[in-house]
């Protein structure tokens, strides 16, 4: 990897510091805290969330009847979840341990904490909880199946990709072959434990 995109990747990285600040700014008038993991909102603020709250009955009758319907669907997806999250974790303690590549923590990807506002009903903050367990499970997985790629094929592919994990930036150019096995070798050795 050259200088020059080294320092870009630096400089993006800095940047999305920069906009975490920002939004972190931004978002300063919500008032909760967290303590030891539960968001925590003042009693205030959160009589004034409940009070924008749609009662089961009103949210059920906007609901159309095709989402309703297709909701087994949806929530059917939980049981291959589940089996993936478990075979995951088998994956990382054998796979990781024997390569002495770093675990990749779940609870980096996993977060459940839209369940303390005040504002979502009983099936809202159930929904909050599926997409942040399913989209955080994916997330994570992501996360191991790069690291795995990092070890075993850390080449760029030719064509474009839509999703690009966080070690892809250190994957050698899609052609580089010169001294190919003595920078794998060197990029495997950075990144185990």
């Amino acid at each position: 990897m050259s200088d020059k995109i080294k320092e870009m990747i630096e400089e993006i990285e800095a940047l999305k510091l920069k906009l975490g600040e920002e939004i972190a700014q931004h978002e300063k008038d919500i008032s909760y805290e967290i303590q030891n993991g539960y968001v925590k909102f003042e009693e205030e603020v959160l009589d004034k969330q409940k009070e924008n709250m749609k009662n089961l009955l009103a949210w059920f009758g906007d609901i159309p009847l095709l989402h309703l319907l297709v909701s087994p669907l949806v929530y059917g997806m939980i049981i291959p979840a589940i089996l993936f999250d478990i075979i995951l974790f088998i994956y990382q303690h054998v796979i990781f341990r024997i390569f002495k590549f770093k675990f990749i923590k779940r609870s980096d990807y996993i977060r459940f904490d839209r369940q303390y506002l005040g504002y979502l009903n009983s099936i809202e903050k159930l929904n909050c909880m599926y997409c942040s367990y399913f989209n955080g499970l994916m997330q994570y997985a992501a996360a191991i199946a790069g690291r795995t790629e990092l070890y075993f094929c850390p080449i760029k592919h030719a064509k474009k990709v839509a999703y690009e994990h966080k070690y892809y930036s250190e994957f050698f150019r899609y052609g580089e072959e010169e001294e190919y096995q003595k920078k794998l070798e060197a990029l495997r050795k950075e990144f185990q434990k």
